[in-house]
């Protein structure tokens, strides 16, 4: 929160919340909080989670089409979404509802590939997705390294909108069982926007991947980039 000078009583526009995983941080800190979500599912389940946080409201909505709320906002946040929307309507209107000096803060959690980590895994999982829920494979190609990964600092400072970009990096592992990877499976959008049916069957492959040809456990890298600028 430094990065962006949002002040204590300051008021956060989330773009794409999700499930409300990453809504969560920002709630317990007592922001006052306008999420914004497109599916309706998600939403809900966004709104279950963040019940106990009266300051938090969510709208469910494309961003798009959001009736805008012209420099009411410290910070406006996106976590692994902004890449969905068209950035020429994204980025103005998202430095239209700061206010002036406001912050907007773009941050993903990647997948990557590390000598140290589980990356036959990903191979395997993949044929599981292409055969019980096709909707979810984006493509074949292999995970990036971290330095393969996507800059999107040049994206942010060529709308001219916005100061200079702070970036941040971070690597870090995660081991799971499968239980837990099941676990963190049924917070992404896509799978969640899977029918039942077909989520249970996803899952329980997944599941018995990793127990009889996993030894019942893999190892995850993963990068999270964040980047944050200042509303000119």
């Amino acid at each position: 929160m430094s990065l962006s000078g949002i002040p204590s009583t300051g008021r956060i526009l989330e773009i794409g919340c999700g499930s409300g995983q990453a809504t969560i941080p920002f709630a317990r800190r007592g922001y006052r909080l306008l999420c914004i979500e497109l599916g309706e599912n998600l939403a809900a389940v966004a709104r279950h989670k963040l019940a106990a946080y009266p300051l938090v409201k969510v709208q469910t909505g494309a961003f798009e089409d959001w009736s805008i709320q012209e420099g009411a906002f410290d910070l406006v946040v996106a976590a692994t979404a902004f890449h969905w929307l068209d950035p020429a309507i994204a980025y103005p209107k998202a430095a239209c509802a700061l206010r002036t000096g406001g912050a907007i803060a773009l941050f993903w959690n990647l997948h990557i590939h590390t000598d140290d980590t589980s990356p036959h895994f990903f191979e395997a999982v993949q044929q599981l997705y292409c055969r019980f829920a096709p909707e979810l494979v984006k493509d074949d190609k292999p995970l990036p390294r971290p330095d393969e990964v996507e800059d999107k600092t040049g994206e942010i400072e060529q709308t001219g909108l916005f100061g200079k970009v702070a970036i941040r990096k971070y690597r870090w592992d995660v081991v799971y069982d499968a239980a837990s990877y099941i676990r963190v499976l049924n917070t992404y959008s896509g799978h969640l926007n899977l029918n039942k049916t077909k989520r249970q069957r996803l899952f329980r492959a997944i599941a018995e991947l990793i127990d009889t040809q996993f030894n019942g456990c893999i190892t995850k890298g993963y990068l999270t980039s964040l980047y944050v600028a200042r509303r000119q």
